[in-house]
């Protein structure tokens, strides 16, 4: 593949390459000496399961190896008990070294449904590998590659300290930590959400004290879960899992936006984009239902929840198989659907009732402490069901 080909390739829903031209010579190096590049993305295992929004860069990345290179799929078992202040208005509470690892163990696993597994394609570090090796000396010497001015710019940093508000010395060390596996590993291109702009470049500047070629950085947009408003993510109850059951994930990516489900097809599939907006919407969503979901369970598995969506949809009819909750007459409406999982959270119950989504045998609940008094069907969204008893 020549060096445009793998341009188009690794482009395509990109928001910053830094810079493009760098790129352009480590293409035509790699081509030249067929030596593929190594390419870098770093996931902290704060959360059991991967979603959505970590595929964005899980897709890039298998982009790059079917452009013939070599990714570091790098777990941050070290920096994910320090914690990524990026975005952050307050401290993060720290990860025990069991619940980090217990995390790990599980992104391992789920990574192997969108990388190529072949060796020569991936490898699988963890930064505890190196970081575990420093001594105090090491680490006062990293202390070295930046300023309190320099951390002190970051916006997310800036307004702690403008409003009074604590920032750890660990939490500075961020960046510095993330920057110096770059070292480790001789990344020649590191991947990263636009929220990560500042660590990344931090890698570049630290390479070149080392006197190692500067990582080309490559960020991606953040993608907005099913709400349309803040990034995904399990403590904003607006994600969508990858190790989610067939039929939640057809539900949820049926509930997102119009104008969000052109992002998502963007940055989930390769789909044309024009022959995409030549659909009809509803057609369009279902589409990309049917192309996540069997990527991540089956064609068959797709093709039913398709089915059954356009039966209770289309002909207006509930589903032949929904679960069932049992209640006493006392439970609110907002205590069953948290306790039955019929929603992932409170914040998504209330979200939901707020929204005018929740309806009891057909009429719309307003109020989160409503109490169903006989058994029947309740509704959350567009697609959740669950039979009273």
């Amino acid at each position: 593949m020549d060096i445009e080909q793998q341009l188009a390739i690794i482009k395509r829903g990109a928001v910053e390459i830094i810079s493009e031209e760098e790129l352009r010579k480590k293409l035509s190096m790699s081509l030249k000496l067929k030596r593929p590049l190594k390419i870098k993305a770093g996931f902290d295992p704060t959360a059991p399961d991967l979603h959505l929004g970590h595929t964005v860069l899980l897709r890039k990345l298998r982009q790059f190896q079917d452009c013939g290179h070599k990714v570091t799929f790098l777990i941050g078992d070290l920096t994910g008990q320090i914690g990524d202040p990026t975005g952050r208005s307050e401290k993060r509470n720290r990860l025990t070294t069991k619940e980090v690892l217990k995390n790990a163990e599980s992104y391992k696993r789920q990574v192997f449904k969108v990388l190529d597994i072949n060796r020569n394609k991936l490898e699988i570090r963890f930064n505890s590998e190196w970081l575990k090796k420093i001594n105090i000396l090491g680490l006062l010497d990293l202390t070295t590659h930046s300023s309190v001015a320099q951390m002190l710019a970051r916006e997310d940093f800036k307004k702690r300290y403008v409003n009074g508000e604590d920032i750890s010395i660990l939490e500075f060390l961020y960046p510095l930590i993330q920057g110096y596996d770059s070292v480790e590993l001789k990344a020649d291109v590191e991947l990263g959400g636009t929220d990560q702009k500042f660590n990344l470049l931090m890698g570049r500047e630290i390479q070149k004290d080392y006197n190692q070629p500067q990582q080309v950085v490559l960020t991606m947009p953040l993608l907005e879960g099913t709400d349309g408003v803040q990034k995904m993510s399990k403590s904003y109850g607006n994600y969508i899992g990858i190790n989610e059951s067939a039929k939640e994930m057809f539900g949820k990516i049926m509930s997102i936006s119009d104008e969000l489900m052109l992002k998502y097809y963007e940055l989930l599939t390769d789909e044309d984009l024009v022959k995409i907006k030549a659909l009809h919407p509803r057609d369009a969503k279902i589409n990309l239902a049917k192309i996540i979901i069997t990527q991540y369970h089956s064609a068959q598995a797709a093709d039913q929840e398709a089915d059954e969506f356009t039966r209770v949809f289309s002909q207006k009819e509930v589903p032949q198989d929904m679960p069932k909750f049992k209640t006493d007459g006392k439970k609110t409406i907002l205590t069953i659907l948290t306790e039955s999982k019929l929603v992932a959270s409170g914040n998504e119950a209330r979200r939901l009732i707020k929204q005018g989504a929740v309806s009891f045998n057909n009429k719309k609940i307003e109020k989160e402490d409503f109490v169903p008094l006989e058994p029947g069907i309740l509704k959350a969204g567009s697609r959740r069901f669950l039979k009273l008893l």
